[in-house]
C-alpha cells in the first residue's frame, strides 16, 4: 500500500510517501520539505504566533493535496516538539483540523523516542545487541536504550538545535559567554537522565539519527548522502571536540559552506554540536554510527505492524 507520513517538526514540515508492505522494507516514492522553523516562531508566551499558524495550515493543506496527487491510501499526520510544547497547541491543532481536515497526532516526547528506536532496531537488526539511540531535532533531544524493539528507557529533553539557538545563542557568531552558558545547561539536563540508562548496562552499539548528526558526521569526514544509504557513517567524539570551537568562531554563512551543511540548518549547527558532544561525553560514547532511518520510518513500521495478517 502507498502510505504518506506528514511530519510537522520543529524545523520542517516533511511529507514522505512510501510504498510499504508487511515484512518488506518501505520504499520511498516521494519526499518534500517545507522549512517553517516553528521552534523559532514562538512568542514570549511560548505560543506559535498568528503568522506561524497560518503558514502551518497552508503547508498542511498543500501537503494533503500532494499526497492525494501521489495516490496515498493512508496519511499518517503527526506533530512533535514545536507543537507539543506550544502554549496554544490546542488552538493550533483545532485550526489545522477545521481548515484542512487533517487531524495532527501530537506525539509525546517518550513516544517519539520509542518510535525512533524502533526504526533503528529494524535497520540494524538483532545482531546489534543493546542499542543506545540519540536523536537531535529542532525542539528536543530523544534518547532511548534497549535490546528489544520497545526500549527499556526512553526520554525526551528540551534540547533541540533550533530551540537552543533561539534561546541561548544570540549573535552571529555568538559570544563565548553565551556558548559556555549553553554548554553548562545542556550537560546539566543530560546528566539528570544518565542514571535512568546506566542501570541497564553498557550498550553494544550506539547510533544517532537526524539531520544534525548527519551534518556533523559529514563535516567530520563521513560519506556524502549521494553515496547511498548503505555506506557506514560514523561520528567520533574527538571530532566534535575539534569542531565545536571552530563552529563557534564561524558565522552561519560560513558554516553553510562546509560539506553537507544546508543554508537553512547552518545557524543551528553549533547548538546541535554542543548537545551531541555533551551526550556522547556523559554517556561515555567514543564513536557512534549514523542510522538512515528515524522517526518517520518508525511511524511507518508501527502502522505496518498493526495491519491485519493476510
Amino acid at each position: 500500500m502507498r502510505l504518506g507520513v506528514l511530519d510537522v517538526g520543529s524545523n520542517t514540515v516533511h511529507l514522505l510517501v512510501v510504498d510499504a508492505h508487511p515484512g518488506a522494507r518501505p520504499l520511498p516514492a516521494y519526499s518534500h520539505k517545507a522549512d517553517l522553523r516553528l521552534a523559532q516562531l514562538l512568542d514570549e508566551r511560548d505560543a506559535i504566533g498568528h503568522e506561524g499558524v497560518a503558514m502551518l495550515t497552508e503547508t498542511v493543506r498543500d501537503a494533503l493535496e500532494t499526497a492525494e496527487d501521489k495516490g496515498v491510501e493512508d496519511l499518517l499526520p503527526f506533530a512533535t516538539s514545536a507543537v507539543r510544547d506550544a502554549g496554544n497547541a490546542d488552538e493550533v491543532l483545532d485550526r489545522v483540523r477545521r481548515e484542512t481536515g487533517v487531524n495532527l497526532q501530537v506525539l509525546a516526547g517518550d513516544e517519539e523516542a520509542r518510535l525512533t528506536f524502533l526504526a533503528a532496531r529494524r535497520w540494524f537488526g538483532w545482531s546489534a545487541g543493546r542499542l543506545l539511540v540519540l536523536d537531535i531535532g529542532g525542539g528536543s533531544l530523544e534518547i532511548a536504550f534497549g535490546i528489544d524493539e520497545d526500549p527499556d528507557a526512553a526520554v525526551s529533553l528540551p534540547l533541540g538545535a533550533g530551540r537552543l539557538t533561539a534561546g541561548w545563542l544570540p549573535g552571529d557568531p555568538p559570544d563565548q559567554a553565551a556558548l559556555r552558558a549553553l554548554r553548562k545547561h545542556a550537560r546539566t539536563e543530560i546528566a539528570r537522565v544518565v542514571g535512568e540508562f546506566s542501570r541497564f548496562g553498557k550498550p553494544d552499539h550506539v547510533v544517532a539519527t537526524s539531520k544534525t548528526f548527519r551534518q556533523l558526521a559529514r563535516i567530520a569526514g563521513a560519506a556524502r548522502s549521494a553515496d547511498g544509504l548503505y555506506v557506514q557513517r560514523e561520528l567520533k567524539r574527538e571530532s566534535l571536540e575539534y569542531w565545536v570551537p571552530r563552529l563557534a568562531r564561524m558565522t552561519a554563512r560560513e558554516r553553510a559552506q562546509l560539506p553537507g551543511v544546508s543554508e537553512g540548518r547552518a545557524g543551528q549547527l553549533l547548538a546541535g554540536a554542543v548537545v551531541a558532544e555533551g551526550a556522547m561525553d556523559l554517556f561515555g560514547v567514543d564513536t557512534l554510527e549514523i542510522c538512515p532511518w528515524a522517526l518517520r520510518e518508525g511511524v511507518i513500521l508501527r502502522r505496518m505492524d498493526r495491519l491485519p495478517s493476510a
